[in-house]
């Protein structure tokens, strides 16, 4: 019997992200004609995608009671994103079909369907690290990680924003049918079959700006010197305030103290290197601050929770 998957749009389906589990899972095979999955688009009717094409599901929400896996793509507009409210039809199909033992499935935004549906309180989650300002406080009992591709919960799986909707549904093949299944699924939609680290990777961190007052032109500074061994203590000299003054400033201008700023920037420089150069690893450390390969090593997996090597592997262009 092949696993029947209902994947439930509502209005403002991510497109992307409704295309992700029809083309993984029914590559996921024993042979050509032989699939592990079945995948069935249901919803209540048809509905608007955030692409600009109207989707018409070929089944009712009647499918969630059926199936055995419920998936549901992300949304870029409505209530579980704006105040916490789902059709009650909706959560009463996604709560019935949970209760019975469906395994429940979200990717990216998808997750705040969940959430408005009650099926995440006190579980961990994740969705994309972009609306973490709107969903988290939206849904704070729910237990929100905003680095990872995906959580597996065990009967609930949530994933990060859209490529990682990929990676949550050849995990999903992985766990039901090992790691040869998930391979050839991952070389059908010629995609890696595992990526290291999480979304911290490729979370975007601005700097924060001022009017060239205050401490923007020590880091201004700073940010030149970054291969130099600059200490708080030269940080303050140069802004002309005391340690104690200087670092009070800084943190209510950044956020955080100077040197776990002065950390980010050269954590961030390092990965510039690491996309843009062929520099060998040490010399990457030494450029950005950071010393030696082995600590370059240590911070950035503690900052993205990925090594050098894998960090450019997935953004330095292959040159033939």
């Amino acid at each position: 019997m092949q696993h029947l998957i209902a994947e439930l749009v509502l209005d403002g389906v991510v497109g992307f992200d409704l295309g992700t589990p029809p083309q993984v899972f029914n590559a996921a095979r024993r042979s050509d004609h032989d699939r592990f999955y079945r995948v069935h688009v249901c919803g209540p009717g048809p509905v608007r995608s955030t692409g600009g094409f109207t989707v018409v599901p070929d089944y009712g929400l009647e499918e969630l009671a059926r199936a055995d896996t419920v998936i549901v793509p992300g949304i870029g507009r409505g209530g579980p994103l704006t105040d916490g409210t789902l059709d009650p039809a909706v959560r009463e199909a996604l709560v019935a079909a949970h209760e019975r033992g469906a395994r429940i499935v979200s990717i990216c935004t998808g997750a705040s369907v969940l959430a408005a549906a009650g099926l995440l309180d006190g579980r961990p989650a994740a969705t994309h690290w972009a609306w973490a300002g709107e969903i988290a406080p939206l849904y704070p009992q729910v237990k929100w990680n905003f680095d990872v591709l995906f959580v597996d919960d065990g009967d609930i799986l949530t994933s990060a924003g859209v490529g990682a909707g990929i990676d949550l549904c050849l995990h999903i093949v992985r766990t039901d049918h090992g790691q040869e299944a998930a391979n050839r699924a991952a070389r059908r939609c010629v995609v890696p079959p595992f990526r290291e680290g999480g979304q911290a990777q490729y979370i975007e961190r601005p700097v924060p700006q001022s009017a060239g007052i205050g401490t923007e032109p020590t880091r201004n500074w700073a940010l030149d010197r970054l291969a130099d061994p600059v200490s708080l203590e030269d940080m303050a000299a140069h802004a002309r305030m005391s340690v104690r003054t200087f670092t009070r400033r800084f943190r209510e201008e950044t956020g955080v103290s100077p040197r776990q700023w002065l950390l980010r920037q050269r954590v961030s420089h390092a990965q510039l290197l690491l996309e843009s150069t062929d520099l060998g690893i040490e010399t990457v450390a030494r450029r950005s601050g950071l010393g030696s390969g082995t600590a370059l090593r240590q911070h950035m997996q503690a900052s993205i929770g990925v090594a050098p090597s894998a960090y450019r592997k997935t953004f330095r262009p292959v040159t033939q």
